[in-house]
Formats: structure tokens, sequence, C-alpha cells
């Protein structure tokens, strides 16, 4: 029975993409099938929301299809901690040793003990709070999980790995969830540490004979925060001290976050065991803000600062500005700057013409051709063939992000997207545009891909 299992996720990874199937099916494992009752595991009650909204059918289908009666399927929440441990071989032909209770209470009467916990360095921003990060439609599903981390460190999302493209307020979230914790818990020692200053100091505990050093200032951690993961790739020591320190905090129940700007399946030459580990408990993404996101950041900006900014000149940079919250809040402070300059409101100085976005924003004008061109070259395909009626996969793709594209940059209807893309019907782009839209909230390198056309279009 639970052999077939294995073919059942095999046949979800065929039909979903390869992101999504990382995601939502690490950690998902068969309790029971019987009487037609069918009993799945699940790490935590957000996979239990997920797969019933997004993957039920599919799992209901993929379970008949090998043979395993799927009248009801009921979804459990396990315990990581509980799940079987399997030795493995590593690289160098070493057996991953198995923690075990003796382990873990070694662990804990083996912390180093700090007298004045004042002492002890954060590296925390005290500029980054959960008070001033604006909730939106991009971000408001990673601001739930960050509450729930705040209320119960080290319980229902351990590891919490929050990954997006640079700019969006990754490190802002992070820092503010380690500065809410402090608040609430003086006695706890957090640390917030960039992966680049983490190689550095292994690197440089290593020359220095100080490697057991090392490893001790993390495990005496209640909540380790690492940022920018992605800068792991290639540094292989690095990878195996932080899979152990890893391994050392979460079985002593201690909060473990990561940012990334990208999943952890998609970091080249990354472990299969440590992207397994950051992947158990789901990752959670922050996604590009809409117009209206755009205009309650400006806004919450403008209240923080005690400046009166004027409406339009809000939607003026929130329109133009395409790229991210960095690059938006970077022309806000330089339009605020050009405005104690001249002594003139940031609408007079946009309606005078004496400011417009810088180049980064992305606003030179282009026309629908220019897009489909553009596409159709990056896909390796001309644009009678992208345009054709062909139902190939990578056709079809390309047709999906021309129609994403001129919808996103040039606000056209959909009746006027399909006569440029040669489809008949108008709902066929709503769902190629809705497709695509669902798509890059778990597919990075079809984002990537997109980020890269943007950039061949205002180049």
């Amino acid at each position: 029975m639970f052999d077939v299992w294995k073919n059942v996720l095999a046949e979800i990874e065929k039909q979903i993409p390869r992101a999504a199937f990382s995601t939502w099916f690490n950690g998902v494992e068969l309790i029971d099938a019987k009487d037609g009752i069918v009993e799945i595991g699940i790490p935590n009650v957000f996979y239990k929301k997920q797969l019933e909204s997004r993957y039920h059918s599919l799992i209901q289908e993929c379970l008949e299809k090998n043979k395993i009666e799927a009248r009801e399927i009921k979804y459990t929440v396990q315990s990581v901690m509980k799940a079987k441990i399997k030795a493995r071989e590593t690289t160098n032909g070493d057996k991953v040793i198995q923690r075990t209770t003796a382990r873990v209470e070694e662990l804990k009467y083996d912390l180093p003990k700090i007298q004045n916990n004042s002492l002890f360095n954060s590296n925390l921003n005290p500029k980054y709070q959960m008070d001033n990060f604006v909730i939106g439609s991009n971000n408001d599903l990673a601001v739930s999980v960050a509450k729930s981390v705040i209320n119960n460190p080290g319980a229902n999302y351990n590891p919490f790995f929050l990954y997006g493209g640079p700019g969006l307020g990754k490190t802002h979230l992070v820092q503010a969830i380690g500065n809410e914790i402090k608040r609430m818990h003086p006695d706890f020692k957090i640390l917030y540490i960039s992966t680049d200053h983490f190689y550095a100091d292994f690197v440089n505990s290593i020359k220095n004979g100080k490697g057991d050093e090392f490893n001790r200032k993390f495990r005496k951690l209640d909540v380790l925060i690492i940022d920018d993961f992605q800068q792991i790739v290639g540094k292989d020591r690095s990878q195996e001290e932080f899979f152990n320190i890893f391994n050392d905090l979460y079985q002593l129940n201690k909060q473990i976050i990561v940012t990334s700007d990208r999943l952890p399946s998609q970091i080249k030459t990354l472990d299969e065991r440590l992207s397994s580990r950051l992947a158990m408990a789901g990752a959670i993404d922050l996604q590009m803000p809409n117009f209206e996101d755009k205009c309650a950041i400006l806004k919450s900006k403008a209240e923080y600062m005690g400046r009166d900014i004027e409406n339009e000149a809000i939607e003026y940079l929130a329109e133009n500005v395409k790229t991210n919250i960095r690059d938006l809040e970077g022309e806000f402070m330089r339009i605020l700057a050009f405005s104690d300059f001249k002594g003139m409101t940031p609408l007079e100085l946009i309606n005078d013409g004496l400011i417009s976005p810088t180049r980064t924003t992305k606003t030179r004008a282009v026309q629908p051709k220019q897009i489909i061109d553009k596409v159709a070259k990056y896909y390796d395909l001309s644009v009678k063939e992208m345009c054709g009626k062909s139902r190939v996969a990578n056709i079809k793709t390309a047709r999906q992000v021309a129609m994403f594209l001129l919808s996103e940059e040039l606000q056209m209807s959909t009746p006027k997207i399909a006569l440029e893309v040669g489809v008949k019907d108008h709902t066929t782009v709503m769902h190629g545009i809705k497709k695509i839209k669902g798509d890059v909230k778990i597919n990075f390198s079809l984002r990537d891909q997109i980020e890269d056309i943007k950039e061949k279009i205002y180049g």
C-alpha cells in the first residue's frame, strides 16, 4: 500500500509545476487507506488548507489511478519529529547520524549559559517593525505566517522559508519577526545574519582553529534568521555546517527563518537533504505589489515620515515604477528631496515636467508589436509560430507570456490582446493571463524569464 503512495506522488509530480510539488508534497505521507477512507499525514495546518483548496481533486484522481479507492480524504497534521529518520549515504560515504532523545538531552545541557542576555548582539535593525510593514495582496499570506511564528516560535512554521525577488520586503519582514519576538521574549537569544557573513565567520573559525566555538555560538540560539540563502551556492562545507546547526536547533524546537530569492529546489548545487528540510514546513513567497499595494506603501511611508503628499503624485509613482518596492521607495525619496530643493510640491514638480521616473522604472513607451517580437525571439520562435494555433507546450507558454505582458505593461483589454496574438476568443486571453499570474507565484524560473524579457523590451 505504502509503495503505491510513491507512484501516486510520481503521478502528481507529472501534472503540476516542479516548484509546486517541491513546496506542497515534501513531507506528505500516506497514513492509512481502507473502506474508501484515505488518511494523509501532513506537516502542519497550512498544508491542509492548500491541499484541500488546490490539489484535493488531483490527489483523489491519482489515488484512484493507482487502485486506491478514495471516497473520502482526511488530512491529518502529524509531527515531523515523529517521522521515521532513515540513514542515508552522503557524497563522502559517511552516514547521517540519527538524532536521538539522548542527543537532544546532550544538546540541552551543553548549551553555554549567558548571564546577561542584554550583551548578546542580535544584529536586528530596530527600524524594521511589523507596524511599518505594509500589508497588501502581494504579501498577506506571508504576514499571516509571520504572525503565527511570532506567537508560537519553533512550533507551527519551522523552518519558515520566505522567498521572492529582490526589493520585495523579505529582509524587513524577517527582521520585524525577530524584533517582535525579542519584545515578547526578552530572554530569547535571537540572531540575524546574512549568508555571506555566515560563510565569512565559518571560514575565519576554521582558519583560527575555532570551529567548535562557531558551532556553539549557533546552538545556543532560540531564533536563527539567515538572509539571502541563495548565496550558499558553491560553498559545500558551509552547507554541511549549516545542515548540522539546522538539525540541532530544529530538534530543540528553536525557530529557524530563512530567506532566499528562490525556492530551495531551485538553488543550484544545494544539498538534497538540506533542500528537503528547508521546504518541509512549506515555502512562502512575496510577490510583486499591484497598483493599490504600491499606493498603500507610499501613503504609509509618507505618514511615517510626517510628509503630506498629494494622492495624484503617489498614484503617478505607483503607476510608473514597475520594478520592486525598493525602487518605488527610492523614487519616492528622490522626489521628496527634489521637492525640498525646489520649494515645490511633488505634484507641481510632476505637472511642470521637472521630474520623471529614472530608467529603473521601465516606462519607455513601447508598442504591442515590440512586446510580441521580444517574446517570440526569447523563446526562439517566429511571430507567426507564436501567434498561430499550435498547442505545443512551449509555444502555448510563449503566447500566454505575451498576453500577460501586453496586459501588465500596456494595460490592453483582452479583446485587443486577442487580436494581437491571433486568438479568436478573448476568454482564451483571460485564461492565459490568469495562468501566468498563477504560475509566477510558484515557478521562479518562469518569473526570471519574464523579468529577462522585460529587460530586453525596455533595455
